[in-house]
């Protein structure tokens, strides 16, 4: 058995470069298309979009997700400079979850930096911890993470509560967020860690948790159809 301190020490620890492709790649497969559609009937959006996504450990349920709403999808190594990005002509960027700290991937907060209001950008987890940052703000690590399905995530502007799931271990404290430029848009009900965020004047959103969740729970999965949507407003 391993001993307690041969487990990798988190804070401060960048593991989003160390998981990422190596290279970048085109992904093509979404929820239905893998399926034949004589059996199920229906089949994956015509690509309308096309979305560079920067892979910081992402998951293939989100690739499937962004590929049924009718995107083609590009996956970019972490590292990826924001001029690379661009030169890919790409309508909207999509920011991956992915372990370890945010506060030293500087490299993507750079990128990110870069990227605002140039298209429209989508985060969620890691992702959502980068934009925090990119954005001027800190994160911090919680006592014990959280993990699992069944979270409730509050939306502030309706009220609604969403069933999520989580797996992280750090959050963007959102005292540290300038109020003028940022909308918080959803906090956690158990405690009142922020969940989501919103720019105010650019197409810029991100949430904490994971609304490709398989199987499991769904509650979230409109959030892949306003990012579509900002996409389609943009190119508008």
């Amino acid at each position: 058995m391993a001993k307690a301190n041969s487990i990798p020490k988190m804070d401060g620890t960048d593991l989003a470069k160390e998981v990422s492709t190596k290279r970048p790649y085109v992904w093509e497969v979404g929820e239905r298309s893998h399926e034949p559609v004589a059996m199920v009937g229906v089949k994956d959006e015509a690509e309308r979009f096309h979305v560079v996504a920067y892979d910081f450990g992402i998951k293939q349920n989100i690739l499937r997700k962004l590929r049924g709403e009718g995107c083609r999808v590009t996956v970019v190594p972490a590292q990826t400079l924001a001029e690379d990005v661009l030169a890919l002509k790409p309508d909207g960027v999509f920011l991956s979850n992915g372990p370890g700290d945010p506060e030293p991937c500087t490299y993507a907060v750079d990128s990110i930096r870069r990227l605002m209001g140039r298209m429209p950008i989508f985060g969620i987890c890691l992702g959502h911890q980068l934009v925090g940052i990119a954005l001027g703000g800190k994160t911090f690590k919680l006592k014990f993470g959280h993990h699992g399905g069944n979270h409730p995530v509050k939306q502030l502007a309706t009220g609604k509560i969403e069933i999520t799931a989580h797996n992280h271990n750090f959050a963007v404290d959102p005292d540290s967020l300038p109020g003028g430029e940022v909308e918080l848009t959803h906090i956690d009900l158990n405690d009142s860690t922020l969940e989501g965020l919103r720019h105010r004047n650019l197409p810029l959103f991100s949430v904490q948790y994971h609304p490709e969740a398989a199987p499991g729970p769904h509650d979230s999965h409109y959030l892949f159809k306003e990012f579509t949507k900002m996409m389609e407003e943009w190119k508008g």
